[in-house]
This record gives C-alpha cells, structure tokens and sequence, in this order.
C-alpha cells in the first residue's frame, strides 16, 4: 500500500510540507442532546483521518481523499451550492467560507486525505473531516483560533453547506480531544471539562459494533427529530429544549399532544431525562462508581429506543440492523456491561462496555454474526485535530 507521502506525490507531482490529523469521536452519554441546548459526554478515539498538505498560489483547494473522486474548491466563490449538498466538497467550501465570515482569509492548499474513521460508523468521520480541514486552515493561515471555534466552524459548514441540521457535540469531541463533559446551554461558548478516566481501569473496553447499515438517505430521519422537537419548542414561545421549564413542559401536555404529536413528546421527555443522565454519568465516574455508570449507560440506551426513537427507520420491517446488532450484543453480553445505540441513530452502530475476561469471546460472536472487522475495540485518544 502506498504511503501517505508517496499518494500525494501521486496526485500533485511534489511532495507534502506538512501533516494534519484529527480523531473521529464517540458519544458516551447525551443522545441527540446537543442540538437542544443540552450536555453530553463524548470522547475523541484512536481513529484518524489524516492529510499530508502542502500550500498553494492558485487560490483553490486541490483534495484527494482515498477511494473517492478529485475535487477542487474554488475560494472566490465560497457561497452554498445547492448541487453539493451531502458532499465532501461541500463541507471543504463551508469550512473555507466559515474562516472568511469570521475575518480570516484562505488561501489555496493541496491536500492528500486518509481515514480510518470508516463513512456510516457512527464515530463521525464528517466531523473528523471538517475539523481536519479547519486545523489546516488554522495553521496554514495562521488564524489563531482555539479549538471549540474550529468546531463551530465545521457545525456551520455540515449545517449550511452539507444540509444535516446537527448539532456541536462532534465536532466539539473531535477538535478539543479526550473524554470530555460539554455543556451547550451557550452554543456560542460551550462549557467543556475534560475527565481523566481510563475505562480500562475499570476492567472494561469501549467497543463498537458495525451494524451494517449506513445513514445513507437518512437525512430526513436525523431531520425530523430537530423539526419535531422545534414544534414543540414553539407552543412556548422558545427554539430548543434547554430554554422550557420541565415542569411547564409536563402541565402543558394535553396541548402538546395535540400540536406537535405523541412523537414529538416523547422525544422531548428522552431529552430532558438524558441530560439529567449526563450529570449522573459524570458524577459515577468521577467518584469512581462504574456499575452506576454502566446502568445509566443502559437506561441511555433504552430511553433512545423507547421514547427517542432512533433505532429503526421508519417504516422499516425486513431490515432493522441497528435493532437487531443491539439485540445481539445484549445477548452475547449476558447481563454484564452495557450496550446502547450510539450516535445519530437509525443506521450504523452500537457502543458497548466489554468486560476485559469477555472482550475476546464478545468480539469473536459478534463478528461471526455481523462479519469480520464489525467489532472495533477503542481508547481515547487525548489530542483533537493536530499539526503532526
């Protein structure tokens, strides 16, 4: 297999001058709380996308990412393009375009992409991306932006640009690095702490579980959460979840019923609870109380399912991976550990804690059922998006 350097020189004909590097994530605790205004608790993890680079005069970004077409971002033109959405270009010129509305100018680079943070594994590899792109940015232009700004950056261009209404949480996990507890009661400054936890300590691993289905076309079920829940929101004259009282909330659910829809409800009743868990999660940890933490991981787990409703699509009978994988892994786990839907939801994997003494039976049963390399065992990585 060619090397990082020798792919570059493959494309661009000279050699790279610098090397950037920036981890996919996972979500620990907070389940589509961040678009709310809610806390989670997420870690970067020991998958990279990778990019050796070297500047340019021409004004352009000139990206190859392995095992996909060659683009080209022109940065005169750095305006939403409506045939781009749900493309990598399109983040490439959000990310571009979000640095120029902030003062910075871009200038032009070439950039050579690797990545094991696989498309449609739930660790965010488009997160991953668009903070690897603002950290070159940020470098190269000497811009002088902290981390969490590059994460905002890189929500403005998935939101604007690419056309999925996430929220902060991944980018946020992705540039700053570590197991971190992240507030977004001010998305414009969000509260993060950083934990120094090793679950290893507690005789487990971090696992996660390919289910074999990807998001592919599955915008409009991420969508629908945001737009439901907005509904809601509005019978108060609010836009998210963190500015309604709870207990205005449970008084005025005859009304809600009937203006937003059971749906709606329910997903708003599993928001409240799991920023409640966060705090739960942070606490148990911190006081080092795992089989606490494991039963709040749990009942994470089981609230997304029941009331949050992001494990099937809808309308799906004869394909269901995402159940199904979760199914397996209780089974396979035997009451020990912990498992839950991890991420968006939908499609793509499950999390799961895995006693040390069972990790080797767990990877090899639930790679005989879902397929080698469906099981990946992670750490924390310590560092975001980085300069190598």
């Amino acid at each position: 297999m060619m090397s990082l350097n020798e792919n570059f020189y493959r494309v661009f004909h000279r050699r790279p001058t610098a090397y950037f590097s920036a981890p996919g994530r996972t979500e620990i605790g907070g389940n589509h709380t961040d678009h709310q205004h809610g806390k989670v608790l997420a870690a970067a993890v020991d998958l990279d996308t990778r990019a050796a680079v070297a500047p340019n005069a021409d004004g352009r970004i000139r990206m190859q990412s392995e095992g996909y077409a060659y683009f080209e971002v022109d940065l005169a033109c750095l305006a939403p393009v409506s045939e781009e959405r749900n493309t990598t270009k399109a983040l490439v010129r959000g990310v571009a375009a979000g640095f120029e509305a902030r003062g910075h100018r871009v200038t032009g680079f070439d950039a050579y992409v690797t990545s094991s943070v696989l498309p449609g594994s739930g660790l965010s590899s488009s997160a991953a991306f668009e903070v690897l792109m603002g950290t070159i940015i940020n470098d190269l232009d000497a811009c002088g932006l902290f981390p969490v700004e590059i994460a905002q950056i890189g929500q403005f261009a998935e939101n604007g640009y690419f056309g999925k209404p996430s929220g902060l949480m991944d980018q946020t996990a992705s540039a700053v690095g570590n197991l971190l507890a992240i507030d977004f009661a001010d998305p414009a400054a969000p509260v993060v702490r950083p934990l120094d936890v090793d679950f290893r300590s507690f005789g487990h691993s971090l696992c996660i579980l390919d289910s074999g289905a990807d998001h592919a076309d599955l915008t409009d079920e991420y969508a629908a959460i945001t737009a439901e829940l907005k509904t809601l929101c509005r019978f108060f004259g609010r836009e998210t979840l963190r500015e309604v009282e709870e207990e205005r909330f449970y008084a005025a659910l005859p009304a809600l019923r009937q203006t937003a829809g059971d749906r709606a409800v329910l997903r708003a009743m599993h928001v409240f609870e799991e920023n409640r868990r966060v705090d739960a999660e942070v606490a148990a940890l911190e006081r080092g109380d795992f089989p606490a933490f494991l039963a709040l991981v749990r009942a994470s787990g089981l609230s997304s399912w029941r009331y949050l409703q992001n494990v099937v699509p809808t309308g799906n009978t004869a394909h269901q991976e995402l159940a199904f994988t979760l199914a397996l892994c209780e089974r396979t786990l035997g009451g020990r550990g912990a498992c839950r839907v991890h991420g968006g939801g939908f499609a793509g994997t499950v999390q799961a804690f895995v006693p040390t003494e069972l990790l080797d039976t767990f990877k090899t049963e639930t790679e005989r059922v879902l397929g080698p390399g469906s099981c990946h065992i992670l750490t924390i990585r310590r560092q975001g998006g980085i300069r190598e």
